[in-house]
């Protein structure tokens, strides 16, 4: 019955239409972001598992993050450099599904990682005698356990949805990755139910994470002005600001993609916010840990020099 409903059986990804000597210096261009990402995130994640130093509840966090900003990359670019190279290249139905399972998933757990690590910032400086009992080995474990749980279940219920859909007429997806609002609009029936669910799963997990993360850091800049020492200022202040960059990058281009007004006029600008997202972000977050984040500079170094010959 499923077979005689979705005829389609790929898709088209019409990326962006550019001149072909554009596309190529794109092609060259995405290639080395999308290496400095996997490179950047590599490196920290191994920084984090052999220095013993780093072996705390915010580096293991971070090191989750690392896994999530590969997998993210891993899972949209390849595609996007194959497009980019030969247009006409369709994707499968199968290979569409699973991307845009994939990219719900890790887009979810990242939104939820976030939360984790700002709550970590806050008992880290809102409670730091206690620290070491709240934010105990077995509840970093169980936090990251959630937010990888939640965002595959979150993930799961969107591909439940959409796989029963008939897929019969363009083939044609007006993006560079399987997104799925971009798939829905090629589908053969009511998709309200969907755009309901897609809205609701954005509001969930964007605009509640983020307002508790703005909580979050109400109490840290309220405990920090408490404190008389300008050096504690500095530290604590340092300790968060790789991680509000962070969040500002990623919530703020999520948000304006999924809870932002939608209107014909701001698909293709949604378009490339995405691009900055999938694409950008990751590369971007290992930088600034490594460029703002002492502890992490220190390891780099040890890191290198004990890799040098004597």
């Amino acid at each position: 019955m499923r077979g005689n409903q979705t005829s389609v059986t790929e898709f088209i990804l019409l990326g962006f239409p550019l001149k072909p000597s554009m596309q190529m210096l794109l092609f060259g261009l995405f290639s080395l972001f999308y290496a400095f990402t996997l490179l950047g995130n590599g490196l920290i994640f191994g920084l984090i598992c052999l220095e013993s130093r780093l072996h705390t509840p915010m580096y293991f966090f971070l090191s989750h993050l690392a896994i999530v900003d590969i997998a993210y990359a891993c899972n949209t670019v390849p595609q996007m450099l194959v497009n980019l190279l030969n247009p006409a290249k369709p994707i499968s139905f199968a290979g569409c599904m699973t991307q845009t399972f994939l990219f719900l998933t890790l887009a979810h757990t990242e939104c939820l990682l976030l939360v984790m690590m700002s709550y970590d910032c806050y008992v880290a400086i809102c409670h730091p005698l206690r620290y070491s009992a709240i934010m105990s080995w077995k509840v970093c474990i169980s936090l990251v356990v959630t937010s990888w749980s939640v965002g595959f279940l979150l993930a799961l219920v969107h591909l439940g949805l959409l796989l029963p859909l008939p897929f019969c007429g363009s083939q044609k997806i007006n993006h560079f990755f399987c997104e799925i609002i971009s798939v829905l609009k090629l589908a053969c029936a009511d998709t309200h139910i969907n755009k309901v669910m897609v809205l609701s799963g954005a509001v969930s997990v964007l605009v509640g994470p983020f307002s508790s993360i703005v909580v979050s850091y109400i109490h840290i800049v309220h405990a920090i002005l408490k404190t008389g020492s300008g050096e504690g200022h500095q530290k604590a202040f340092s300790t968060c600001s790789s991680h509000l960059c962070v969040v500002g990058l990623f919530y703020g281009t999520a948000i304006a993609i999924y809870v932002g007004p939608q209107n014909e006029n701001s698909k293709e600008q949604e378009k490339y916010l995405l691009l900055f997202h999938s694409l950008f972000n990751p590369m971007l977050n290992p930088l600034i840990y490594s460029l703002r984040n002492k502890e992490v500079k220190n390891g780099l170094i040890k890191l290198f020099l004990k890799e040098r010959p004597s």
